[in-house]
């Protein structure tokens, strides 16, 4: 048993062997991939350094801002950071580029767009947008900046493609802050999140296959704006607050006296109904993909009307629930709240498949922040933000690229998927890293065992 191991462990750490001229190799097709990117900017400069800044987002950098990208290659710190703090150049050119890409590349029609809030703690009062406000990050509110970000899921891959700088109402009713900061006078009206969101649904949903939306308990609370999804024909699933006040379609009528009305069906927080719920209405599903392996969650599915703070909802919607056991299968440790505008009959495994895609697009920001330094710019304007954001959000599809090209049997963007035949390719998780400091660019270079039935849900 032991010599199997060994030989087996000398077979993994094969695998895990790079080749030395591996990212000699991809700096071409970074050159390459980049072309339609910078195809908008009119000056040769302005595509260099949006060549090299994204190359620096790429690297082997602790920090990935402009002062460390500049040194990284050798270059001045002042024309850089011009770039990309002060330059007038339009980055909505290069997200409209990234989200054709991506809808070629991972377009389904069963996908899923994802709306998620994303907030950056920040210090001081100058960075644009900053302003003491809930940090998810920190779990509590803190001073920071809050992005509204906007990724697509697929049964490829997971990608983020926009995102929305949100501007509190401290700083659109005080003109001479955002003139400050360099925002456009178009953004000096204030826009809550949701509204955010749904400008980015306008601009992106009909290049971006989907069949479903969802998002995060923030977005899902207030029903105007799950009205407005349902009024756009759009399909949801979003997620609720626990404390959400919902009235149980499916329940029995209280007893009529045969005096006045008839009773209702009483109002209830969504958290105490589901405490009362039978062991015998939760149905398990096998989603499968785990970290830790296989994982099983019970779900269950209630037509309801629910209820806010300010008004009840006009239609019925589906109340699903989603809890999680831990591997033991011995306690609950999280449960999730969802309203969906689908129909009552649609299958709970496509509802599993879903929430499951509402979770990827953490993983996609955590991905952008650890590999691409989405987190890390130290600009304080309008300008430097978006362009900061814009680029690393291409970086990141690179490696996204490049990590789908490394399961391909040969190099070329249409080969077919081989694993066996093709050692994983290293770039996830991982960075460019150069030998030579300042490598020379080459541009013409060629380019628990569940109570009920079992489902797969690995493709999501």
């Amino acid at each position: 048993m032991e010599a199997q191991f060994e030989r087996r462990k000398a077979e993994l750490l094969k695998e895990c062997e790079v080749p030395a001229d591996l990212f000699a190799r991809v700096q071409p097709r970074l050159e390459e991939f980049m072309e339609p990117f910078v195809a908008s900017l009119c000056r040769a400069e302005q595509r260099e350094h949006a060549r090299t800044f994204v190359q620096g987002l790429l690297s082997d950098l602790e920090r990935k801002n402009v002062e460390s990208i500049a040194y990284r290659f050798g270059q001045e710190r002042l024309p850089l950071q011009w770039f990309i703090g002060f330059s007038e150049w339009d980055d909505r050119p290069l997200r409209q580029e990234l989200v054709r890409q991506v809808g070629a590349e991972l377009g389904d029609p069963e996908g899923v767009l994802v709306l998620d809030p994303s907030a950056f703690p920040k210090s001081g009062k100058e960075s644009v947008g900053v302003a003491r406000q809930w940090c998810g990050r920190l779990g509590k509110v803190e001073n920071c900046q809050v992005g509204v970000y906007l990724g697509y899921v697929s049964r490829h891959e997971h990608a983020l493609v926009d995102m929305r700088l949100y501007l509190p109402k401290e700083w659109t009713q005080d003109k001479a802050r955002c003139r400050k900061a360099g925002i456009p006078k178009d953004r000096w009206k204030h826009q809550t999140r949701h509204q955010l969101c749904l400008e980015m649904l306008a601009e992106h949903g009909s290049s971006l296959p989907h069949a479903w939306i969802t998002g995060d308990d923030e977005l899902g609370r207030p029903y105007d704006f799950r009205r407005k999804l349902h009024d756009l024909g759009e399909r949801y699933l979003l997620a609720v607050p626990s404390n959400l006040l919902i009235r149980d379609l499916e329940a029995p009528r209280p007893p009529y006296s045969g005096k006045g009305q008839p009773p209702q069906r009483p109002w209830q927080r969504v958290d105490q109904w589901v405490a009362a719920l039978p062991a015998s209405a939760w149905t398990a599903i096998d989603v499968r993909d785990g970290e830790k392996g296989p994982l099983v969650v019970e779900i269950v599915k209630r037509s309801v009307v629910a209820r806010d703070s300010k008004r009840q909802a006009e239609h019925s919607e589906v109340l699903v629930i989603i809890r999680y056991h831990d591997r033991d299968q011995a306690r609950i440790i999280m449960t999730d709240y969802y309203l969906s505008s689908a129909s009552v009959q649609t299958p709970l495994a496509e509802f599993a498949r879903v929430a499951k895609a509402e979770h990827r697009i953490e993983e996609c920001i955590q991905r952008s922040k650890s590999e691409a330094g989405l987190a890390d710019y130290e600009v304080r304007n309008w300008n430097g933000w978006h362009h900061h954001q814009t680029l690393s959000l291409i970086a990141t599809w690179f490696l996204l690229l490049e990590t789908r090209r490394g399961k391909k049997i040969d190099t070329r963007h249409h080969a077919s998927a081989d694993p066996g035949r093709h050692r994983p390719h290293p770039l996830r998780g991982q960075r460019l890293r150069h030998p030579d400091p300042y490598p020379t660019r080459t541009r013409n270079a060629p380019r628990p065992q569940p109570t009920g039935a079992l489902v797969s849900l690995e493709a999501m």
